[in-house]
């Protein structure tokens, strides 16, 4: 699925907007979830069975240049990788298939904006984008880290919703910057 840079930066600045919103809005049950989401079985599963779905749509969908040739090879080994994850890599697997799932989501992002310099206000959605790349490649690495990222900023009122002040401000720039392009 293509979108185009409008598209990309609407979504991605409406789903922080609606981050920081729900934090703002809600904070008590909003903090709770994100604290007990890292540990979650049932978002683990829910969200894995999703990553193994949308690479399996991912490598079914490979062109001959890009392995296609063994797509069936490929898609069983990821297959038999993600039934392993539920067994030997359970603990903070919601944490390891958000990664996956926004690794998916990126790449989507950014080729919206592949090639379009004459659209400087791009960097707005791409650059916040790539830093949540190297981040989803650093906790799908260390998973706890979110744990421990949620407890600190959830630790005191103030940290927190500082946090979704600012992620609620860029979802609001960045949806607004999202009609000029």
């Amino acid at each position: 699925m293509e979108l185009s840079l409008t598209q990309s930066s609407l979504f991605f600045g409406l789903l922080l907007l609606a981050a920081g919103g729900s934090l703002l809005l809600k904070y008590s049950s909003a903090s709770a979830i994100a604290r007990n989401f890292p540990r979650s079985e049932q978002a683990g599963k829910a969200l894995m069975i999703l990553a193994m779905v949308w690479t399996g749509w991912k490598v079914w969908h490979l062109g001959s240049m890009d392995y296609g040739d063994y797509k069936q090879y490929i898609l069983i080994g990821f297959g038999i990788l993600g039934v392993l994850s539920f067994k030997y890599a359970a603990d903070f697997l919601s944490v390891r298939a958000s990664c996956i799932l926004y690794l998916f989501f990126a790449d989507m992002l950014v080729d919206s904006a592949w090639m379009r310099y004459e659209e400087p206000l791009r960097l707005l959605m791409v650059v916040p984008v790539y830093a949540g790349i190297a981040l989803s490649l650093y906790l799908a690495y260390a998973p706890y880290r979110l744990r421990d990222f949620f407890g600190w900023a959830f630790g005191q009122e103030s940290r927190g919703k500082t946090l979704a002040m600012v992620l609620t401000i860029y979802g609001v720039i960045l949806s607004g910057v999202a009609f000029t392009f």
